[in-house]
């Protein structure tokens, strides 16, 4: 993306080459920036949009034409071509002067528009505009490296690769700028470029260099991915209780927001949620996540998993989820957001909720399941283990859905074991019956086997609930508000 959007910021050098400096803009801008206003005072988020996009591109006509008319003024009593530097030393100095005026100014696009209107008034030669080009592309990376420092490492790998992929394509072009400008020179005779038409010259320029950087690190992507890793690293490894997606950049948009949250979720669910779950059940989450039959498994799982779920809630969840719960509080109140888009925070904090409250249900599980599944009784023993079994088809559906292809079939499935957690309900009830009557478990046993019959149906139909919630197609996030 950073690659095509290197290219896709020559644009603008086309339109301040191409247009802005070729007509008397000014006449279109005070219509643009009459009609923007006007548009952004309406209601309809699609009028406001359009008022924006008008606004913004008068203010830019409009800056160009005052850049221009100052240029041709200032020209009058001062040139600045006086002091240009030939030879390859110029192109050195003029390329670090483009680094500085794009870290002041903060754009790559704001910098050529003035690089632009200063050659189309003759301030500055081309030669010395060319160094300028490559230059800004050099110094727009201070912005990205700048709007990193609030980021995740995510944001920190993408800010510096974005600077190592536009540090090599100004080393590339500064070394051949010479036969660069004769490719040009010779492309602008075949498109009828006029041969002092200096402002296109430059715009062509700006989009080969680009465009020769795209294709001189495209084939290095998968070695820059590595060293990236390798060279930008968490200070410190987060635990669970460390939010690893939530930071304050991603609180500036609602799609961003929104996918923060869900991310930050879905890592506690796999990473805190699923281990507790599994271990309390005395059943280790490499199995679960195996090709092992559930009827398989349940027969390997024998051996006593210590666990201290109070110590893991505390530990690994109590502290990320109400952080969780406020970043989503502070995204439904001060965020633009859409009905859908409110609709989804809601969803992922009940998702946060829920997950809550099956540790509380595994918490009282634990208790039973450690006592009966190694009783010598094969009646409640066979109970229980139906109790791991279902609970495991459960998390491997969900497990399946995340990492799968066929993504909707283990979805369908996840919708069959809710509508059959429901009907076993009562068959359950039936067969703990008959277990009673024909005095086949103890009092105790039956009392136990009631309660966590009960437990694991509302445990079961949560966790499928959370699974629904978190790995659902949702496709809202990205729309407008209304």
């Amino acid at each position: 993306m950073i690659f095509g959007a290197n290219i896709g910021t020559t644009a603008t050098a086309w339109l301040v080459a191409g247009f802005g400096l070729k007509i008397k803009i000014s006449v279109l801008a005070m219509p643009m920036l009459i009609f923007g206003i006007i548009f952004s005072f309406q209601n309809k988020k699609s009028l406001k949009g359009i008022g924006s996009v008008l606004t913004g591109l008068g203010f830019f006509f409009l800056g160009i034409h005052y850049m221009k008319e100052g240029f041709d003024v200032f020209s009058q009593y001062f040139n600045l071509t006086v002091y240009a530097v030939p030879g390859f030393l110029g192109v050195i100095i003029y390329t670090g002067i483009g680094i500085f005026i794009t870290t002041i100014l903060q754009s790559s696009s704001a910098s050529l528009a003035l690089i632009l209107t200063a050659l189309s008034a003759g301030q500055i030669e081309y030669e010395n505009a060319l160094a300028l080009a490559i230059g800004t592309n050099i110094g727009t990376t201070v912005t990205a490296l700048i709007g990193s420092v609030g980021a995740n490492v995510a944001g920190r790998r993408l800010a510096l690769a974005h600077l190592i992929f536009n540090f090599v394509t100004g080393l590339v072009a500064l070394a051949i700028i010479y036969p660069l400008a004769n490719l040009v020179n010779r492309l602008s005779e075949l498109v009828g470029i006029a041969t002092d038409d200096f402002t296109l010259k430059l715009a062509l320029f700006h989009t080969i260099f680009n465009v020769l950087g795209v294709l001189i690190m495209i084939p290095f992507i998968k070695k820059l991915e590595t060293f990236l890793i390798k060279v930008v690293k968490e200070h410190k490894e987060k635990d669970i209780d460390e939010p690893k997606y939530l930071n304050s950049s991603t609180l500036k948009l609602a799609p961003t927001a929104i996918s923060s949250l869900e991310a930050e979720t879905k890592y506690l669910f796999e990473n805190a949620i699923f281990e507790i779950v599994t271990h309390a059940l005395n059943i280790h989450r490499t199995d679960i996540l195996s090709s092992l039959r559930s009827k398989d498994l349940i027969k390997k799982s024998k051996r006593e998993i210590d666990i201290d779920i109070r110590n893991l809630y505390l530990h690994k969840v109590k502290t990320i989820y109400g952080k969780i719960l406020e970043f989503a509080t502070i995204a439904q109140s001060e965020l633009e957001l859409s009905k859908d888009q409110h609709q989804r925070i809601s969803e992922i904090k009940i998702a946060n909720r829920k997950m809550v409250e099956i540790i509380r249900d595994v918490k009282e599980l634990r208790r039973n399941i450690t006592v009966y599944t190694y009783s010598d009784n094969v009646y409640i023993k066979k109970e229980y283990n139906k109790f791991r079994r279902r609970v495991v088809k459960v998390l491997r559906a969900i497990y399946l859905i995340k990492t799968d292809g066929n993504k909707q079939e283990h979805y369908d499935k996840l919708v069959d074991l809710k509508n059959k957690s429901k009907q076993k309900s009562k068959m359950g009830n039936k067969s703990i019956n008959n277990l009673i009557r024909k005095n086949l478990i103890t009092t105790n046993m039956a009392s136990s086997l009631v309660n966590d019959h009960d437990n694991v149906n509302e445990m079961i139909q949560k966790l499928i609930e959370v699974g629904q919630l978190l790995y659902g197609e949702k496709d809202s996030i990205l729309e407008p508000a209304a």
